[in-house]
């Protein structure tokens, strides 16, 4: 017994040990990166500990279980050098990792990922590279080599007493190292996913150990970094299609505004409907309209009726709105390594512009990743359901209802300085769509699982209407109503299913001081249109960062949607699919709508040109974490 006694020991003190130089890998990162980490204090040194534990953990599962795992072979003497040996190589590898991040993060702003194992992009240059970089960094190098000698020196050994005698253990003593193996693959578990929270720990998650989201790279360490993007890899690889020249000719991320009458400062109101397909809009059941008031914002607002979703869950919609940024990779935006990179979008400008920002969200803080989210995209406030302010109202799986949540939103408008810039995500239409008791059989159930949630949700908002007319903001504000995306697999409309079909979601801008401007417009709009699609109605005059298409760009508008593996395009009246290499399906969408016609006779060469120029910017941009005003030379703008 004496002897597994020690095997925990010896465990406890490595760890303890892996727990100090990841401080140690810390402290360095903050010397020599303090520049960037002014603002940083103790608190994101505390965060810190939660991130390591959760890969010290990870890292180390094997030989945690080949410590505390009962059985005598673990007392004999080359088991318990191999277990050294293991446990100095990989934590070593991973410390290296932190070290590299020392200087490297001075050229990417951000904790390396897995990328940096694969060395994705740069697999001919690597074995050029190495000794540059060391010769270069040899002062880090040098030192990590002093580090990894004490961290050897420092791990103890296993010393079992060479004479100790078996001792007659009762069952109980005998069942210990049983009970300490499980509470150890207890630990390996709680620790490794970071607590007993509803999700494991991710990167994003690093916002919550930081008011400014410069510093969450000190938060984080890298072997957390890489750990979290194995199995989230990115699909995204710089690629050169065409020189920088020629590319910024073709394509350049960036809308120039020359709007000459003064900017209007409106109060700005962004409602995503969760799930709130087109698809789902005027229909009729038993002679009653499903959504009533959306049907009737219709005909009451500018409603483009060829609208697009970019990307088909909620977290996509999300950076697609505020940040005109598309998901055009394997992960969320919000999910993958460059979450942290430096966006604008909506805050950027308005905050420019003197606004004040709030991000409502019905549902459990950190659902969906979106309080991380809004902290890194700039948002003065963000209310959840922490915050809710009544008693009840609870669905019992996501959070409040829609209707009680939007009704909070009003009253938490109403206390807000103008002008100012809300984004409300409700809640209530997604699965397992449930209304409130008090509601039910008031609403259509439809033909779908769906239908009756929705019904419910187009309620609420109508309900927000009324209450929101009644404050003085009401007049001086633009709405602006879209659905994160649509509505789940069970379509009855074989248009929903097709790649076209799932994104197509309602879009439209309301403006109560000028009811004139209600129509319907035809033309391609996409959730990343919104961003330069609102600056233009407000009269706002200079540069913004997006993806998007220019407001008064009639030609060669597009659609950019992503999903396993393949680019859903759409330009102008065509459907066209790429597979990263070239065009491997084109469909006329005015007449084909089902898609089933492909056909021959296209211009490919102009397709081609236009689709490579977008991706070839929006991945070296996202890579290189050039997704900004500055980050544009001038003279090279999108458009006038």
């Amino acid at each position: 017994m004496n002897r597994y006694w020690e095997s925990v020991k010896v465990l406890v003190i490595r760890l303890l040990w892996v727990m100090v130089f990841y401080q140690i890998a810390r402290i360095v990162f903050y010397g020599s990166n303090h520049f960037v980490f002014q603002s940083a204090g103790f608190m994101e040194f505390i965060g810190g500990l939660r991130f390591d534990l959760s890969a010290i953990f990870y890292v180390n599962a094997i030989l945690i279980i080949g410590h505390t795992i009962p059985g005598n072979f673990k007392y004999n003497k080359s088991y318990q050098l191999v277990l050294k040996i293991l446990f100095f190589a990989i934590n070593l590898i991973f410390l290296a990792t932190n070290f590299i991040d020392v200087e490297y993060f001075k050229f990417t702003s951000r904790r390396s990922t897995f990328a940096l194992i694969t060395a994705s992009g740069m697999e001919g240059d690597i074995l050029r590279l190495i000794p540059v970089f060391l010769k270069s960094y040899w002062w880090l190098f040098l030192g990590f080599v002093v580090l990894a000698l004490l961290f050897w020196k420092f791990i103890p050994d296993f010393k079992a007493k060479k004479n100790e005698t078996p001792s007659h253990s009762t069952k109980s003593k005998k069942a210990i190292p049983y009970l300490i193996f499980i509470f150890s693959l207890g630990l390996i578990l709680i620790f490794g996913r970071g607590g007993f929270q509803r999700n494991p720990l991710k990167i994003v998650d690093a916002i919550r150990y930081t008011h400014n989201s410069v510093n969450t790279p000190l938060v984080l360490n890298t072997p957390f970094s890489i750990l979290k993007t194995l199995s989230k890899k990115s699909n995204l690889k710089e690629v050169h299609f065409f020189d920088e020249e020629e590319l910024n000719e073709i394509y350049q991320p960036i809308i120039y505004f020359d709007n000459q009458n003064e900017f209007q400062k409106k109060n700005i109101v962004l409602i995503i409907l969760e799930s709130f397909g087109e698809e789902n809009l005027f229909l009729e059941f038993d002679g009653k309209p499903l959504t009533p008031f959306i049907d009737s914002l219709t005909q009451s607002s500018l409603y483009f009726d060829n609208g697009f979703a970019n990307g088909r869950k909620s977290i996509d919609a999300v950076p697609s709105t505020i940040l005109s940024i598309p998901c055009l990779m394997d992960v969320s935006y919000i999910s993958s390594p460059f979450s942290f990179n430096k966006v604008e979008g909506f805050n950027k400008v308005l905050k420019d512009q003197g606004y004040r920002t709030a991000f409502y969200h019905g549902s459990f803080n950190g659902s969906q990743n979106f309080y991380q989210f809004s902290s890194i995209a700039s948002f003065d406030e963000y209310y959840g359901k922490n915050e809710y302010d009544r008693i009840g109202g609870e669905d019992g799986v996501w959070g409040i209802f829609d209707e009680e949540f939007l009704q909070f939103s009003v009253r938490k408008m109403d206390t807000e300085k103008q002008p100012f810039f809300s984004t409300i995500f409700t809640i209530s239409s997604h699965n397992p769509y449930i209304i409130p008791e008090k509601h039910k059989g008031k609403f259509s159930k439809g033909d779908r699982i769906i239908h009756e949630t929705i019904s419910y949700s187009d309620f609420a908002l109508k309900k927000f209407f009324e209450s929101a007319k009644k404050s003085d903001w009401y007049e001086n504000t633009v709405f602006i109503i879209t659905a994160d995306h649509t509505s789940g697999d069970d379509k009855r409309d074989l248009y929903y299913l097709n790649p076209i079909g799932m994104y197509k979601v309602p879009i439209m801008i309301l403006d109560p001081s000028h009811p004139e401007i209600h129509r319907k417009d035809s033309k391609l709009m996409e959730q990343i249109d919104i961003l330069p699609e609102i600056l233009d109605y407000l009269n706002f005059s200079g540069e913004v960062f997006s993806y998007g298409n220019p407001p008064k760009k009639e030609n060669g508008r597009l659609v950019a949607n992503y999903s396993e593996g393949l680019y859903h395009f759409i330009i102008d009246n065509y459907y066209v699919c790429f597979d990263g290499k070239e065009i491997i399906k084109v469909n006329d969408i005015k007449k084909d709508k089902l898609l089933e016609k492909n056909l021959k006779e296209y211009p490919k060469a102009l397709f081609e040109k236009l689709i490579k120029a977008y991706i070839q910017q929006y991945n070296n941009r996202i890579i290189q974490n050039k997704t900004n005003r500055s980050s544009i030379e001038k003279g090279t703008h999108h458009t006038k």
